[in-house]
């Protein structure tokens, strides 16, 4: 680990706190790769098709996908408690563990011969689930946080088109196995994901300014824990309901886009995936960073509702023009899709850290987004499993059209619940003080 020790390095950390535009830029860049190269040990197996393959009746690849998203999801319950209670000295540790185990993984899916393989891909999924938390813990409680978490937010949207892109283009032109291709595509990710973990680990802590702002991110303990549920509980339920249908869809755009692409037209290909990815990456990286510009917490938090609620309007609109023939699937899935994820994001970078500085709560934003990860990482197990042992006949794009339309629907008036309860429950809360 000496090779991460900050000692070496004391004029990087220097520089950081002399300069807020280096410390904006560095710490941003740094979280965005590092979370880039995560997405690079988890998405590239989704542009493989295994359709030599099946256990037990199943799709092989629809098996592997269950498999990894069990992994992830067991990852954001454990996280939960993992992530809330971290002592800040240990979390580029975590993550380099994290990492690693996943990789190991992907060598193993690589030597173990199929079906057995498939534990490979849950223990693959198991690690990463704490990569978000522990390299968010680095961004939260500062005045930046918005223009910070943006950037690793929008790396979701660009690391999963980038990711798949890497991977179907060593299938096409390497011609390299697919179960290989996983662990290959791995390795062209890790040196720059460590790389940009040498620079987050010089991040400081946040200074006085921030905390006024913010306030103090601290660890959480049972009894911090318990609190929060009992204060927020009630508020927290349809922002978990909300957030579990967002990142059902979510999961599906990414894990088979490469089966609706080519279902609409996009067979061979490779750049697709960044080109969409890329272009949702720049409108929503736009749109959240502006909210530090909004120094009332409780007007950054209310107006993270209306942003969510307009993202889904847009993602219910691009459906409904689509299937009425208006708009051609190119526009569909670039609107759709970055409705789905103005709405999804706010809650893994603005959302939550609004939450805790809007009402001071002794806490950090990892253990209330976890909360909502895991929830949704449930439901989407849920439907994989649905949608794989109920005998229903559709097509990709009926499928995707189904899920745009119940998510943006269903999302809109749990927010608009939220939105009003908030409101009515911080005034209460001022006049009670």
């Amino acid at each position: 680990m000496t090779f991460f020790n900050s000692k070496h390095n004391p004029y990087i950390n220097n520089w950081m706190k002399s300069s807020p535009a280096v410390l904006l830029l560095v710490v941003s860049f740094a979280a965005f790769v590092v979370y880039t190269g995560m997405y690079g040990f988890r998405k590239p197996f989704t542009v493989g098709l295994y359709d030599s393959w099946t256990f037990l009746g199943i799709s092989y690849k629809v098996c592997l996908v269950i498999a990894q998203v069990i992994g992830y999801m067991l990852s954001k319950f454990i996280g939960i408690r993992v992530i809330a209670s971290m002592n800040p000295k240990f979390r580029i540790q975590g993550i380099l563990i994290c990492i690693l185990s996943a990789w190991f993984a992907l060598l193993l899916f690589a030597i173990v011969p199929a079906p057995y393989n498939i534990i490979c891909m849950f223990l693959n999924g198991l690690p990463l689930g704490m990569v978000f938390g522990l390299v968010f813990g680095f961004l939260e409680g500062r005045k930046t946080t918005e223009i910070m978490g943006a950037f690793l937010a929008s790396s979701i949207i660009f690391a999963s088109g980038l990711a798949k892109t890497v991977g179907k283009w060593l299938l096409i032109n390497i011609d390299i196995h697919e179960f290989w291709m996983p662990f290959v595509a791995g390795s062209i990710f890790l040196v720059p994901l460590l790389v940009a973990l040498w620079l987050l680990k010089h991040t400081p802590v946040p200074n006085e300014s921030d905390i006024i702002h913010r306030s103090e991110r601290v660890p959480m303990n049972k009894e911090d824990r318990l609190k929060f549920v009992l204060k927020f509980g009630w508020l927290l339920l349809p922002v978990v309901i909300s957030y579990m249908l967002f990142t059902i869809v979510r999961d599906f755009c990414e894990d088979f886009a490469n089966e609706l692409w080519a279902e609409t037209g996009y067979v061979s290909d490779a750049g697709i995936f960044v080109q969409s990815s890329t272009i949702i990456t720049i409108l929503v990286l736009v749109i959240i960073a502006s909210f530090f510009r909004i120094q009332s917490n409780f007007k950054a938090f209310i107006y993270a509702h209306v942003l969510v609620i307009a993202g889904l309007i847009m993602s219910l609109l691009s459906t409904i023009l689509f299937n009425q023939h208006v708009i051609s699937p190119f526009y569909w899935m670039i609107f759709s899709t970055a409705g789905l994820y103005i709405a999804y994001l706010p809650f893994n970078c603005l959302y939550f850290e609004r939450l805790i500085s809007t009402y001071s709560v002794n806490g950090n934003v990892g253990f209330v987004m976890y909360i909502a990860d895991s929830f949704g990482y449930l439901g989407t197990v849920i439907v994989l499993l649905i949608k794989e042992f109920v005998s229903l006949q559709f097509s990709w794009v009926y499928f995707f059209s189904f899920l745009f339309t119940i998510s943006s629907i269903v999302g809109i008036i749990l927010v608009l619940f939220t939105l009003i309860g908030h409101i009515k429950y911080y005034t209460l809360s001022k006049k009670v003080l």
